[in-house]
């Protein structure tokens, strides 16, 4: 149940749920303006769309919010823009951030690049391993960050135990779940970070980051994005919100897509590994169970022909789409090695499991025994 009392359906189309005024229209509408009359003499805060109180930027904030059972959340520019901002609001001049190593690549350059220069320096830990979080705290230590679930999915709560007992923030990026399949508050984070360019919106068509958690530190985050111009558009908001009314049939059909491949090349000659959380033979399947409504459309394929097997088959596909990003309502497949995980070079890359071969598979909604079909003639025999 959502934090309006209602099922995660329900909130995802309604917020909280409550009776229309005669010739309401069903649709939210679309408050496509800038900027909004002044009432004269006010000293009230003005409605302005970059200071992200449009009215379609807001509804869709606390609709989001309940989802994640938060006390707030803003959306803004970009997903990255969500990470930038979330973790300049938390942290300052002279502070410790320890991050897992299994995060996305542009989140490590962040990292890496930019926050070096505000002073903060950044140690990277194995995620898995919670001696390593526990080595690694300093003195000048004030958050810690993870991406879950990924590969491994990581359990929250031995880390979410470390953060509370040396008074640091856990923020954690839940991207590939959404909150249908996985809300990190009810883990013991203090802030979850997401693509709302992903499942929420779904449809390939919106870039867009949200960031939730207390009131306080939304408030600070909402202070910076109008300092750094992050403000999401009203259309994209509205967008957003059209998609979100469709985010927990989506899912259960990207989580059937998603267990129904992972399964078929679990069996394939030609495929050596399948990462998926959701089959038996991976390692932390007993928490994913536990800890997940839903294992997601996020499948890992290892082509056993390595970088020239994964370039054969990106030729031969019909179907699936070879393309970045994920979660949309289409198949898409990218290979890390060239897009997301670049900068990282291969003894980088073959240290966190992405060898050359590997191929990230973002289940969409289509017919399973189509997505199959097309991955079975483009592997060959």
């Amino acid at each position: 149940m959502s934090r309006s009392g209602f099922g995660f359906s329900t909130t995802a189309i309604h917020g909280t749920p409550h009776r229309r005024p005669d010739w309401a229209p069903i649709a939210p509408a679309l408050l496509q303006s800038s900027t909004f009359v002044n009432p004269i003499g006010s000293d009230e805060e003005v409605l302005y769309s970059r200071y992200g109180n449009n009215p379609n930027q807001v509804e869709l904030a606390r609709k989001y919010a309940l989802l994640e059972g938060a006390e707030d959340a803003i959306f803004v520019a970009s997903g990255m823009g969500a990470t930038a901002l979330a973790h300049l609001a938390m942290l300052r001049p002279g502070d410790h951030l320890i991050a897992s190593t299994w995060i996305y690549g542009g989140t490590q350059r962040l990292f890496d690049e930019e926050l070096a220069r505000f002073g903060i320096e950044v140690t990277y830990v194995s995620p898995d391993q919670v001696r390593h979080w526990r080595k690694s705290v300093r003195k000048a230590t004030r958050a810690l960050f993870v991406e879950t679930p990924t590969n491994p999915v990581i359990d929250l709560g031995p880390i979410s135990y470390l953060a509370k007992e040396h008074g640091v923030a856990l923020l954690v990026d839940a991207t590939f779940a959404s909150p249908i399949n996985y809300r990190p508050l009810e883990h013991g984070a203090d802030v979850v970070i997401t693509s709302a360019t992903k499942y929420l919106n779904g449809h390939s068509d919106v870039i867009a980051g949200v960031v939730a958690g207390s009131s306080a530190f939304v408030e600070e985050v909402n202070r910076l994005m109008r300092l750094w111009g992050q403000a999401i558009d009203p259309h994209a908001a509205w967008l957003i919100d059209r998609g979100m009314r469709t985010l927990a049939v989506r899912m259960e059909r990207h989580n059937a897509n998603g267990m129904a491949v992972a399964q078929w090349a679990e069996q394939h000659p030609g495929i050596s590994k399948v990462h998926y959380p959701g089959l038996p033979s991976h390692p932390d399947h007993a928490h994913a169970k536990a800890a997940l409504n839903g294992f997601g459309g996020m499948v890992g394929l290892e082509l056993k022909g390595g970088a020239k097997a994964a370039e054969r088959l990106l030729k031969r596909l019909k179907l699936i789409t070879h393309a970045p990003s994920l979660a949309g309502v289409e198949t898409l497949i990218s290979e890390p090695r060239l897009t997301s995980h670049k900068s990282i070079g291969p003894e980088g890359r073959l240290k966190i499991g992405i060898p050359d071969g590997f191929l990230r598979l973002s289940c969409g909604i289509e017919d399973a025994a189509d997505i199959i079909g097309d991955l079975a003639q483009a592997i060959g025999k």
